[in-house]
Order: C-alpha cells, then structure tokens, then sequence
C-alpha cells in the first residue's frame, strides 16, 4: 500500500515549474536517494507537467494536482488534469534521429523513470500520469 507523503494544487503555469521542482527535490532527498537519481526524477517530473501545460491544456490554464507517494520499493509522483482525455496510446516520443527542438519530453520521461503509467481522470474527465522511481542510478 502506498503512503502519501504530500499533495498540492497549482496552476498549470511553466511559472509553477520551479516549485514543482523544489517538491520533487524535497520528497526524494527526505527517502535518502542520490543526488543524481533526484536530478533525474526532476527532469522526468518537469517534462510530464511541460507537456500537459503545452499540449493538455494548450496553454490555455487549468490546475495539476500533484501527488507524491512512497511504498517499500518506488517513490511514486502523479500529475492529475482536468485537459481533454487523452487517447494513451497516441502519446509517444518522435524519432532521437529526428534533429529539432523540441518533442522529448516523454523519451526524457520513459528513460529516467522505472514505470510510467498514462491513465484516464477519475470519471472519465481528464488525465493522470504515474511515474515511479526507485532509489538506485539506472
């Protein structure tokens, strides 16, 4: 069973990013992971949140929930939307040889998290995406 160690609403703003990233770095380093497995964690966190700001939501504002569980093996972070549910099998990352800024963000997330799950909102309305990561460097 998973314990939750902390909750928060924010605007869906790249403003709140920074904050974001400040509660990632915090749940991790309070479970004893390794600074460079907490960077990690960041990227993948940060990335997920820039893409239901730019695609979910299309810039157009809303809330994330954000959700940071812990149970004996993974440090589990979940992003929650009320944007369009997404169909889940149509979120992939484009070709790496495919040179242009941009379009990364769920290769960056797949990398640096041990399980990703996409999910459709409670009730049919919205999104949520689960990332779990465990203490080790991949």
């Amino acid at each position: 069973m998973s314990e939750l160690l902390f909750q928060k609403s924010f605007n869906a703003e790249t403003e709140q990013l920074k904050y974001l990233r400040d509660w990632v770095r915090e749940s991790a380093a309070q479970r004893a992971f390794a600074p460079e497995r907490i960077d990690q964690m960041v990227i993948g966190v940060n990335e997920a949140c820039m893409n239901i700001i730019e695609h979910g939501y299309a810039k157009q504002g809303g809330e994330i929930l954000f959700e940071v569980f812990s149970d004996q093996e993974y440090l589990i972070f979940q992003l929650t939307d009320s944007a369009c549910t997404v169909d889940c099998s149509t979120i992939k990352s484009r070709e790496l040889d495919d040179i242009r800024p941009g379009g990364l963000g769920v290769h960056f997330i797949q990398e640096v998290m041990d399980k990703v799950e996409y999910l459709p909102g409670k009730g049919g309305c919205g999104n949520i995406i689960r990332m779990s990561a465990k203490p080790r460097l991949k």
